[in-house]
């Protein structure tokens, strides 16, 4: 049981990976350098597991993607900051946590990216929907269909793989492709 369940997971990973949309993933590698060369600031975040990888993003593209360039990467994780997380979770509502926090940093030209597995939760689509109302450049990372966010972000990056775990697989596999593709740009 377990060595196909081993097989099956690998399989269906390797089959999400052979059917991502290629330009999807080179579009968000030229929106993240555009904003690097202008001196924007990129807003990433997302919940759970999705936090997470927004974190670990904002690391390696700061650190791993900026090391030894003049011109560094602004990225910042939404999530990094639990107690704002949880003074506005508890004061309006969990649905602001991100929203709140852009409305105090964000500027033209900057880019907000959300993560979700699914694409509808409501504290990203939120966000979301406020940078878009103010012009900013929005994309949506996300799995399954890609939910209410793939439709409302300006740009998308789809695992396209009813399963969250693969998804998230793809999610991760992105943050460090994005490394890889950004720290090869002088």
């Amino acid at each position: 049981m377990t060595d196909n369940l081993v097989k099956d997971y690998i399989e269906q990973l390797k089959d999400t990976l052979d059917n991502l949309d290629k330009q999807e993933i080179v579009k968000f590698a030229s929106i993240l350098e555009n904003a690097r060369q202008n001196g924007n600031k990129v807003f990433i975040f997302g919940n759970g597991g999705s936090g997470s990888t927004a974190t670990h993003f904002a690391c390696d593209i700061n650190k791993g993607a900026s090391l030894g360039k003049e011109k560094r990467h602004k990225i910042i994780a939404l999530t990094d900051n639990i107690p704002i997380m949880l003074a506005y979770s508890n004061d309006l509502s969990y649905d602001d946590v991100f929203v709140e926090q852009l409305k105090n940093f964000i500027e033209t030209g900057d880019v907000v990216v959300g993560i979700s597995g699914s694409g509808n939760s409501k504290n990203i689509i939120k966000a979301i929907e406020f940078a878009n109302e103010r012009g900013n450049t929005t994309v949506g990372i996300t799995g399954f269909d890609g939910g209410k966010l793939r439709r409302l972000a300006s740009y998308s990056v789809n695992a396209n793989r009813n399963d969250m775990q693969i998804s998230e697989d793809v999610h991760m596999i992105l943050v460090h492709l994005m490394m890889k593709i950004l720290e090869a740009i002088d």
